[in-house]
């Protein structure tokens, strides 16, 4: 007989294969492929696609900050500036020098994450937080700095790269399946383990995270912006979050801390800068009149079941790269448990499908017909 995983989409199958394979590298101590990292990558990409929004010249200009940011990473391989994790591979690192997209993904959330392959995430809440051109490239910057520097394979951040099989199976197999497929989804998810606790445990170590700021700053000065400005998004979010209470900056002093950081890294990344030195692609009215057309665009994006539960996955996912501390504010610690809860229900539903019948109006009277079949028998 024939298992149900042989009617799911290949993308879904394929992930439903590797489970076995990520629980391994999450047991044993070796570093995850790039292979593996970016094959699940591509894989996830396909989960979040309804909530990216579509807008030519928005999806350009994110592209045209990523690619000097990317074309920085490129010089400075070439002149042997990284970590360990960058080099100390077998693998090559050519891939990180071309077709790596920048996408904008319509969110209320205010984040900005990689799974660590060729795609990085920009909420377009954080893009209408930026002021300005320096300060998103900067977050851009160190989000393609945990792919520079392999955090996603790296036995520190391993958790984020076992935990996405269990998003597309789980999170993600209600949200991609739809009526079709999203309870055997969900169930197959469900199999992975508790899927509300996976999601909120795959986030980067502080470690990782200090280590995006300084090689994002180095990308960033070598891009041709000025990396005195590096720690100012750090510095607006402080202020203008609606948790920005005296409380919020005590449990949260990473923000402050990280402002302070980039200043003392500055001065010695000024010579570098002023080689290099270019103008924004977008003054500031042009960048205002950018975050202003993206808004527009996401107003259009259709507001459909599905993308609803695509932007509350998007909304679970940790925010390691802005909260350092906590990584899992109670926002998305709320999206989460609502995300297990609906891969539960959906695998409920799959092991009773009676229970999906009930309010029908064809079920019941086929059940009318059967009990005065059986009552006839019995007379």
């Amino acid at each position: 007989m024939k298992t149900s995983v042989l009617r799911f989409p290949r993308r879904v199958a394929a992930a439903a294969a590797a489970l076995p394979l990520f629980a391994m590298l999450l047991g044993g101590c070796a570093p995850a492929t790039d292979k593996a990292v970016r094959g699940q990558a591509e894989q996830f990409q396909g989960s979040l696609a309804p909530a990216e929004v579509q807008d030519p010249q928005v999806n350009n200009y994110l592209q045209q900050i990523g690619q000097r940011i990317v074309k920085s990473g490129q010089d400075l391989d070439a002149e042997k500036i990284g970590p360990k994790s960058h080099f100390d591979k077998k693998e090559s690192e050519n891939w990180m020098f071309s077709d790596i997209q920048f996408h904008l993904v319509n969110s209320k959330t205010l984040n900005a994450f990689t799974t660590g392959g060729n795609h990085v995430y920009i909420y377009n809440q954080l893009l209408q937080l930026c002021e300005n051109e320096d300060q998103l490239a900067a977050v851009m910057s160190h989000e393609y700095a945990h792919i520079y520097c392999r955090h996603v394979q790296e036995g520190s951040s391993r958790q984020m790269l076992s935990v996405l099989p269990a998003l597309l199976l789980g999170g993600a197999g209600y949200l991609a399946g739809g009526k079709e497929h999203g309870a055997e989804y969900a169930q197959l998810g469900a199999g992975a383990g508790a899927l509300g606790g996976q999601i909120g445990a795959a986030h980067f170590t502080r470690g990782d995270e200090d280590q995006a700021d300084q090689y994002g700053q180095k990308f960033y000065a070598h891009s041709g912006w000025d990396p005195a400005h590096f720690g100012d998004f750090f510095d607006v979010m402080a202020k203008k979050s609606p948790e920005s209470t005296p409380e919020f900056l005590s449990d949260h002093p990473s923000l402050v801390n990280r402002v302070q950081t980039a200043k003392k890294r500055a001065p010695a990344l000024e010579k570098d800068y002023q080689q290099h030195q270019q103008p924004p692609i977008l003054a500031p009215d042009q960048f205002a009149a950018m975050k202003q057309r993206a808004q527009q665009a996401a107003a259009r994006t259709p507001d459909d079941k599905s993308l609803q539960n695509t932007k509350q996955l998007l909304a679970a996912l940790p925010r390691s790269c802005l909260y350092e501390e906590d990584p899992n504010p109670p926002d998305a610690k709320q999206a989460q448990q609502e995300v297990q809860r609906k891969a539960e229900q959906a695998a409920k539903n799959r092991a009773n499908p009676s229970s999906r019948a009930i309010g029908s109006s064809r079920r019941p009277g086929k059940s009318r017909r059967t009990s005065g079949r059986r009552r006839a028998a019995m007379t």
